[in-house]
């Protein structure tokens, strides 16, 4: 026998538009199910974005210290909305943030649930059932002297700062593995290539050691691109001019803020610029962007440099980490940098999507900033777990094949550039064209040729310098 499902029980609450019957127990509110019926975009609630719940706690905290400061919140209210933000930023109730990550309205949606869901916690600790806004509403109390326009981009930026860090850990760690394979490899002899063709003799460690100077540069231009992001326009309210706000309120929000955050938060100098420019998220991106496009050629590198084994370069061997073909008996694939290549394909688009959002802002502005945080996340936190996989999946387990490499320098007439400034360009000359004719190799004619000896030739190829 078929269990009769129960009513689901029900509150009412109303807006501008009207009455609608939100479940009892939710913690959000009308508005936020308004959004939930009009934004059914990317199945994707910004409940999963922890970073950026836990700001969002942060601002509203931050807003009602200021306020109760101020003498326009009274302290009863001021602290049942910090004692739920202090809740939520502890990991609380973010399944009650349920608004797609991606909405018109410029994230007034987001800052709609938030202000709900802080509410009606904040009401049940006043002893109060969700719903009984006339005890601590979400618009006057919670969103007291804000607006979505200071209060999301903010939000956004606090969150973007621990994403940014968590990029910058992994890339550390990243540049280690690649300047231990470096101080590993110092010795390996290889070819050097240009345009796929051989050009002279270099170290793998060489080779290893420009990877992890690549990745610590683009660390450093992380770090710079993230100073520009503590820049807020928290006060400005609705177009920067602060209206509705107190005049201390801007200075007072940004020091609470700064206190909760742990961050070098600073109130911009001009607000009515600050709250339509998005430029600090332009340059961010293209930092991601650059990052991507360098650890995507590296990895590049690490599939051709292990391309075989036997009929390939074959000068290293990545670890194998799973079969690679459900047809080719013992084929293993270089499935590490391949995953890495395709979320460089990703930052790399995200970057154009961040780019067309920033173009597409109008007059005192941008609508389009969910969008930019959606890609921001995506391509911090994709980039985080790549760089992460590609050092403790791949680099770290990476071996060279010695012989194999010093094998092809003695056969490469490319040897011929080294040799040319203590044999003479004419002599080295006919040394190439001799060594392609007869299908030796260079070492065996100029050994042949007394043109140096065993020792001399193998200084020359010991490569200690850059």
């Amino acid at each position: 026998m078929s269990r009769i499902a129960q009513p689901v029980r029900t509150r009412v609450e109303h807006d501008l538009l009207g009455e609608r019957d939100v479940p009892l127990d939710a913690h959000y509110g009308i508005h936020t199910l308004r959004a939930l019926e009009n934004f059914t975009i990317t199945g994707t609630p910004i409940g999963r974005y922890p970073e950026l719940v836990a700001a969002l706690a942060c601002v509203k905290q931050s807003a009602a210290v200021a306020n109760r400061r101020l003498g326009l919140l009274d302290e009863r209210r001021a602290d049942a909305v910090v004692a739920a933000c202090e809740q939520i930023r502890g990991g609380a109730l973010h399944d009650q943030f349920v608004v797609d990550v991606i909405q018109g309205g410029a994230g007034t949606s987001t800052n709609m649930n938030a202000n709900e869901v802080i509410a009606n916690r904040g009401l049940e600790l006043l002893g109060h059932r969700p719903g009984d806004y006339m005890f601590l509403h979400p618009l006057e109390h919670v969103n007291l002297s804000q607006s979505t326009n200071d209060v999301y981009p903010t939000a956004l930026k606090v969150a973007l700062q621990f994403a940014i860090r968590r990029l910058r850990v992994a890339m550390d760690g990243l540049a280690e593995a690649f300047s231990a394979k470096a101080a590993e490899f110092t010795d390996h002899l290889k070819m050097g290539r240009t345009q796929l063709q051989d050009a002279v003799p270099m170290t793998l460690g060489q080779e290893f050691g420009a990877f992890a100077v690549m990745v610590r540069e683009d660390a450093e231009r992380l770090e710079e691109a993230a100073l520009l992001v503590t820049e807020i326009n928290l006060g400005g309210t609705a177009i920067g001019t602060g209206i509705n706000a107190h005049p201390d309120y801007a200075r007072l929000v940004c020091e609470e803020l700064r206190a909760v955050t742990g961050l070098p938060l600073a109130t911009a100098t001009d607000l009515v610029e600050a709250t339509q420019d998005v430029g600090s998220f332009v340059q961010l991106s293209g930092v991601l962007k650059r990052t991507a496009v360098k650890l995507s050629k590296t990895c590049n590198d690490l599939r051709l440099l292990s391309s075989g084994p036997r009929v390939g370069l074959g000068e290293i061997n990545l670890p194998a980490v799973q079969a690679g073909s459900s047809i080719m008996p013992g084929k293993v694939n270089p499935v590490i940098p391949e995953v890495v290549n395709q979320v460089a394909f990703e930052v790399i688009g995200n970057d154009v999507t961040i780019t067309l959002a920033a173009e597409g802002g109008q007059l005192q502005l941008n609508a389009f900033e969910p969008i930019i945080a959606h890609s921001l996340f995506a391509s911090l936190s994709h980039l985080t777990a790549a760089c992460e996989a590609l050092s403790t999946r791949c680099v770290v387990g990476i071996t060279a094949n010695v012989a194999h490499m010093r094998a092809g320098v003695e056969r490469s007439i490319g040897l011929v550039t080294a040799l040319s400034p203590h044999i003479g360009y004419e002599a080295a000359t006919r040394l190439a064209a001799d060594a392609l004719d007869s299908d030796r190799s260079v070492t065996e004619l100029v050994l042949e040729r007394g043109l140096l000896s065993t020792e001399e030739l193998e200084g020359i190829m010991r490569l200690r310098r850059p």
